[in-house]
């Protein structure tokens, strides 16, 4: 028999979360230690990223899913964490064992292709047959969106060493954590990776005091010699909505530009942006370029939600809720550079070189989209894991006591 955890604990648990009652805030900002059994001073405390994985997995496995997936969604969020993504990683566990135990996700589902150059050719006949090889679209069956994803990524790759691109475009899926992840599977193989995905609706598109569009995040990255490579991985929104919930946790403002309140007008208050959710456009208001984040959320849409005929735009569920299945689009894509002008992978290295090199304008070096991730996940490899804000540690030792699942350990920072 499946193990579950009652809604009503997993509110309280997600509450934790993005709870910042002024006593919480307050204890933050000043800095208190907060201490468990068998653990002191968190803030020296670190934990390792087999571990992280080993929690996550042992969640998801008592939510319902498989061994198997529940190791593709831990190392997912574990990475995430690495990368120093935090509102995607640890953070988004509560909310998947929600939607599974609130029987909105099917932890069993397995994603199938319904349409590519075969099925295509039987419909269409033969003079398809070289025609749509390099494509398929797939129905992720309202599985997690991880395990979607990493289908996809894995089946544009295919066809990518086969005909030089693959393009595969999923519906049916859930939320599937950071873009840059499956970027990074198609550079582990020498391949361009892309992806997008539509999200519900957050952002208030540009002259607007309603969401029409989501996050809709995308992600493209190339490897470069010398483990050196480009990896972009942002929302088409100022920014994600992970972030303002990362400000709650802290007990801080956010900076202008982020998002709307309830009001319709720009605000710095975080729990007001949470509470309203309507996020700026990329570039924030209109005279600062916004429109042209709203311009590239929309493209993710027409590649996501309208080519798949998933739910899309404002149809989409409204964020955390649990009326109705998430029904999200996502698009992959694998180019295989070796298909095009030989020497790619030395450009881009000479390019990378370059840029970095350019003169600052301060203090800071110029940066490459991806380093600050390199940075972050050396810092980890140096401390011998991952260092959690308090308030996600208390979390996460709730989930391990309702779950019936042994709690992180924590383990003291190597330097």
């Amino acid at each position: 028999m499946l193990t579950v955890v009652r809604r009503a604990t997993l509110s309280r648990l997600l509450g934790l979360l993005t709870s910042s009652s002024s006593s919480r805030a307050r204890t933050v900002t000043a800095g208190t230690r907060m201490t468990s059994t068998g653990c002191q001073d968190r803030d020296q405390k670190v934990v390792p990223k087999d571990e992280v994985i080993r929690f996550i997995e042992e969640c998801m496995r008592k939510a319902g899913t498989t061994l198997e997936d529940a190791r593709v969604v831990g190392h997912h969020l574990m990475t995430a964490d690495y990368r120093g993504h935090f509102s995607h990683g640890m953070n988004r566990m509560q909310m998947y064992v929600q939607d599974i135990e609130n029987r909105i996700t099917d932890p069993a589902a397995r994603p199938q292709i319904i349409t590519d150059f075969q099925t295509l050719r039987l419909h269409l006949g033969d003079l398809l047959r070289h025609d749509f090889q390099a494509i398929a679209l797939v129905d992720g069956k309202n599985g997690l969106g991880q395990v979607v994803g990493k289908y996809c990524m894995e089946l544009a790759m295919e066809k990518a060493k086969k005909f030089g691109i693959g393009m595969v475009a999923a519906r049916g899926s859930n939320h599937y954590g950071i873009c840059g992840y499956y970027t990074m599977m198609a550079m582990e193989q020498d391949l361009i990776g892309f992806t997008c995905t539509n999200t519900s609706p957050l952002m208030a598109p540009t002259r607007s005091t309603k969401s029409g569009l989501g996050t809709n995040p995308l992600s493209v990255g190339m490897a470069a010699c010398d483990g050196d490579g480009f990896v972009l991985d942002m929302a088409t929104t100022a920014v994600a909505l992970g972030k303002i919930e990362l400000a709650i946790r802290k007990g801080e403002n956010i900076p202008e530009g982020w998002a709307l309140g309830s009001d319709g007008k720009v605000t710095r208050d975080a729990e007001e942006a949470f509470k309203a959710s309507l996020l700026m456009p990329l570039g924030g208001a209109e005279h600062t370029s916004g429109y042209k984040g709203y311009g590239l959320g929309l493209m993710v849409e027409i590649l996501c939600g309208i080519l798949t005929g998933s739910h899309f735009g404002p149809n989409i569920r409204a964020w955390k809720t649990g009326d109705k299945v998430a029904d999200l689009g996502q698009c992959f894509m694998a180019i295989n550079p070796e298909a095009f002008a030989p020497g790619s992978k030395d450009r881009l290295t000479t390019l990378l070189k370059q840029l970095r090199s350019l003169p600052s304008s301060g203090e800071k070096p110029v940066l490459i989209a991806g380093d600050p991730e390199r940075q972050h996940m050396k810092k980890v490899d140096m401390d011998g894991g991952i260092t959690y804000h308090p308030n996600q540690l208390e979390a996460s030792e709730d989930v391990a006591k309702h779950m019936s699942v042994r709690p992180m350990k924590l383990v003291p920072k190597s330097t």
